[in-house]
C-alpha cells in the first residue's frame, strides 16, 4: 500500500500537536510496512518567498496553484493508493481534494480542528467560545470580528474559502475523527455517518517511565484558548511555594502573562519556546501535566505526550480532554470546570495523587493510544476505503 500523506505545517517556532502528530503517523505507518509518500509545505517557508509568490498567497487557501501542480506530478509518478489530508491551510488549499480525485484517489481526512465551519477553527473568540459561523453559507461574523489572524482581510478570504470548498468538503471519501465530539460536529456539517470513523491520535511508546520530578507543567501555544490566563488565576489563589513548581513552556501573545508571573513568584519559572528535547526534559522534571484549554480543544497532544511517559494530567472538562482522561478510579489524572475556583480546589488534590494517577496514565496509554493499537486501526480504514472506492469508480 502507498499513502500520499498530505500536510501543511505550522511554524516550527510555536508548538504545534499537529506537527507532532503528523509526523509520528508517518513513522508508525512506514514500520508498518505501508510506503509512505510526504506531500507537505511549511508556514515557515513564507517569509523567504520573493515577492512574485507572496502577491498569490491571499488566494491560496482557496486553491493554491503551485500544490496543485506538484500534487498532480506526484500522484502520477507514484501512483500512491490514497491520499490522506491533515491540515491544507494555508499554502495547500482543500483543493487538493478534488486534484485527488481527478486522478481517481480516494481522499481521507484527519480532523484537527473546526474549521469546515470556523474561520479560526477553534470555534472560540474574544475569551469565549463561539459558533457564531454554524449555519451560515457565508461566514461573516468571522470578517466582522476579524477571526482568521486578526485581520478583517484575511478572515474574508478565508471565509469564502470556507465557502467555496462546501462541496469540496462533503467529497472527502473517508474522515477520521478523534473523538466523537468531532464526529458531531462532522455530522452537524453534513456529512454522512458511514462516512466518519472514529480514531484518536496516538504517540510513539517512550518505554518506561523514568520517576515523577515534582511540580506541575504546563507547555502550550500562550494563546488565550490554551489557558495560561486562567491557570495563573488559579495558581495565585495559593501561598507561593505551597504546590512546588509550575513550570510555563512555550510562546505566543500571552508571554508577557507568563514572565510577569515568573518575577512576581518563586515558585513559578517561565522556560520559553521549547523544542521537543526540551519539552521532554521539562516533562521528566515535572510530576503533573497541566492542560487547561477554555475552548473545545480537540486532542491534546500534551495529554498523549504525559500519559506515554507516566505523567498524571490535569485538564480542564472540555472538547476531547474528557475522552483522554477517562473517569473513575482508573482515570489518568482529574478534570476541573474551565473556571478559577474549580481549577484552584483541583491543584492540590492532584499534587497529593500523582503517584497513583501516574501509574493510571501510563496503563490507559498502553491501552488505548499505542502505536500498535492506532496503526493497524488506520490501515484498516485505508483498506476499507480503497475497497469501497474500487465498487464504486468516480
Amino acid at each position: 500500500m502507498k499513502v500520499v500523506v498530505a500536510h501543511n505545517r505550522y511554524r516550527e517556532a510555536i508548538p504545534s500537536g499537529e506537527n507532532v502528530i503528523v509526523d509520528t503517523e508517518i513513522e508508525q505507518l512506514r514500520a508498518a510496512g505501508v510506503e509512505v509518500v510526504p506531500f507537505q509545505r511549511s508556514s515557515d517557508s513564507i517569509e523567504a518567498m520573493p515577492a512574485s509568490r507572496k502577491v498569490l498567497l491571499p488566494i491560496s487557501p482557496a486553491y493554491g496553484a503551485d500544490a496543485q501542480r506538484d500534487l498532480s506530478r506526484l500522484i502520477t509518478a507514484e501512483r500512491p493508493d490514497v491520499l490522506h489530508l491533515h491540515n491544507p491551510y494555508p499554502l495547500l488549499s482543500p483543493w487538493v481534494i478534488r486534484t485527488a480525485h481527478a486522478h481517481g484517489l480516494p481522499v481521507v481526512q484527519t480532523v484537527h480542528n473546526y474549521r469546515q465551519v470556523c474561520s479560526s477553527g477553534l470555534y472560540f473568540r474574544d475569551g469565549h467560545n463561539c459558533r457564531d459561523c454554524r449555519g451560515k453559507a457565508f461566514g461573516w461574523p468571522a470578517v466582522k470580528h476579524r477571526c482568521y489572524r486578526g485581520s478583517a482581510a484575511q478572515s474574508a478570504i478565508m471565509a469564502t474559502t470556507l465557502a467555496v470548498h462546501r462541496g469540496t468538503w462533503r467529497s472527502v471519501d473517508r474522515y477520521i475523527a478523534l473523538t466523537d465530539k468531532i464526529a458531531a460536529h462532522l455530522t452537524d456539517y453534513g456529512i454522512p455517518a458511514d462516512r466518519i470513523v472514529i480514531k484518536p491520535n496516538g504517540l510513539p511508546d517512550p518505554g518506561t517511565p523514568e520517576p515523577l520530578g515534582d511540580g506541575f507543567l504546563y507547555g502550550a501555544r500562550l494563546s488565550p484558548e490554551k489557558g495560561l490566563g486562567l491557570l495563573l488565576d488559579a495558581w495565585r489563589r495559593h501561598p507561593d511555594g505551597s504546590l512546588g513548581t509550575l513550570r510555563i513552556a512555550g510562546d505566543g501573545e500571552l508571554r508577557p502573562l507568563a514572565e510577569q508571573a515568573a518575577a512576581e513568584r518563586s515558585d513559578v519559572t517561565y522556560l520559553g519556546p521549547l523544542d521537543r528535547a526540551g519539552m521532554t526534559a521539562a516533562r521528566r522534571a515535572s510530576a503533573v501535566v497541566v492542560a487547561v484549554p477554555t475552548w473545545e480543544d480537540v486532542l491534546p497532544t500534551v495529554i498523549l505526550e504525559a500519559m506515554s511517559t507516566g505523567r498524571a494530567v490535569l485538564g480542564t472538562a472540555v472538547g476531547g480532554i474528557p475522552y483522554l482522561i477517562g473517569s473513575g478510579s482508573a482515570a489518568a489524572g482529574w478534570l476541573a470546570q474551565p473556571n478559577p475556583a474549580s481549577l484552584a480546589a483541583a491543584l492540590p488534590i492532584a499534587r497529593a495523587g500523582a503517584t497513583t494517577a501516574a501509574a493510571n496514565a501510563r496503563e490507559r496509554y498502553l491501552r488505548h493510544f499505542h502505536p500498535d493499537v492506532l496503526t493497524k486501526r488506520l490501515i484498516e480504514i485505508y483498506t476499507d476505503m480503497i475497497s469501497d472506492s474500487q465498487r464504486v469508480p468516480r
